[in-house]
């Protein structure tokens, strides 16, 4: 039988032992070894993920291209998984809002001919969803060639502080993926996403039965009346997956009424915005200057034209999560919309006065919503 002093020292000859242990692998690094181990197993299963998401992105694009007579989609396809725009120079500023515009135009019309030519039996709504559905898979890809490429260089470089952080980030990266997964589905579906809340609030205001023109590339404009007001109102042209051109429209519909003896006093502008955590989804904000999420381009033009003739410029946002604006809108989303609609009209009650021409942006991407 074992006796009480020889289990006694065999606990302290295991405690012992361990803090031996605990020891050299503080002093031979070993310890932060088999972690870095750990971290680097656990990134590359995520990133297995990753390509797996992409690859599935990029399979329900091309069946939605096959499913539509698209000619060559699989070479096409390849080709704009690694498209890019490179930045103007910015040393220099002088006229780089131009320069930036420029460069997103010959990369937006370029989209457009590709996929004008290869889907020229389908509709101009169905290439247009392909056109996003093509962007989400090269978005899904370049988060995994990313992810890889840090990763790889890490090992190479032995940098055990890269893979350190990289594990850190890898949760958030793996959600930022999976909700761009998932938006390709809604896109596909040519539902209406969180960031159709402008476009729909400007629909809503319009009334369903408004006569609409295009005033620009992929952007249209409808005259309403509103308690002796005269509102123009602009959106993206829908149901097609795009966002139009709303500040050079902005700028092209402000100049024309003006030109015809219109007092223009005032400049609404709508659009999604992201939500701070515990804010409400779907929770609506008012302030001053142009509500876009623009590089430059679009946001300038609307700021611009209201500086040249003195007429406010006011916006109004729909809160919601980055994951709920690219996916379909919700009921809470779609309350929003209908309290930004109220708001807008507040704010031409008590800003603007009979006979005045007001102009109302609804800003965003107006997949599924028509005019």
């Amino acid at each position: 039988m074992t006796s009480g002093s020889e289990i006694s020292t065999l606990a302290t000859l295991i405690v012992n032992i361990l803090w031996v242990a605990l020891l050299l692998l503080w002093l031979t690094g070993l310890g932060n070894w088999i972690q870095v181990y750990w971290y680097r197993a656990d990134i590359r299963s995520k990133l297995a993920i990753l390509g797996g998401l992409a690859d599935e992105a990029r399979k329900e694009t091309l069946d939605y291209m096959n499913r539509n007579k698209a000619k060559d989609a699989s070479s096409l396809l390849n080709r704009l998984l690694d498209f890019f725009v490179i930045e103007p120079v910015n040393i220099e500023p002088t006229d780089i809002i131009n320069r930036l515009r420029h460069l997103i135009n010959i990369r937006d019309a370029r989209f457009k001919d590709v996929f004008n030519q290869v889907m020229s039996d389908s509709d101009e709504v169905t290439r247009s969803v392909a056109s996003t559905a093509a962007e989400i898979a090269s978005a899904l890809y370049f988060i995994y060639k990313y992810v890889r490429h840090v990763l790889l260089f890490a090992e190479k470089t032995k940098n055990w502080y890269l893979i350190l952080q990289l594990a850190i980030f890898m949760p958030q990266i793996i959600q930022i993926a999976q909700m761009y997964r998932k938006a390709l589905d809604d896109f596909l579906y040519k539902v209406p996403v969180g960031d159709g809340a402008g476009p729909l609030v400007a629909l809503r205001l319009a009334g369903f039965g408004a006569e609409w023109r295009e005033v620009t590339e992929d952007t249209v404009v409808a005259e309403s009346e509103f308690e002796g007001r005269r509102l123009l109102i602009i959106k993206a042209r829908g149901p097609g997956s795009t966002v139009g051109r709303p500040g050079e429209a902005a700028e092209k519909v402000i100049r024309e009424a003006i030109a015809q003896g219109r007092k223009v006093s005032l400049m609404v502008t709508v659009d999604a915005a992201l939500k701070l955590e515990g804010e409400d989804t779907g929770e609506v904000a008012e302030g001053v200057g142009a509500a876009i999420g623009d590089p430059g381009p679009e946001k300038i033009r609307f700021e611009r034209v209201a500086t040249e003739y003195s007429i406010p410029l006011r916006a109004v946002i729909v809160k919601m999560g980055m994951d709920e604006a690219i996916l379909a809108m919700n009921q809470h989303i779609y309350k929003g919309v209908e309290n930004a609609v109220e708001r807008v009209k507040q704010i031409i009650r008590s800003e603007s006065r009979e006979g005045d021409t007001v102009v109302v942006i609804g800003v965003g991407n107006t997949v599924g919503v028509g005019q």
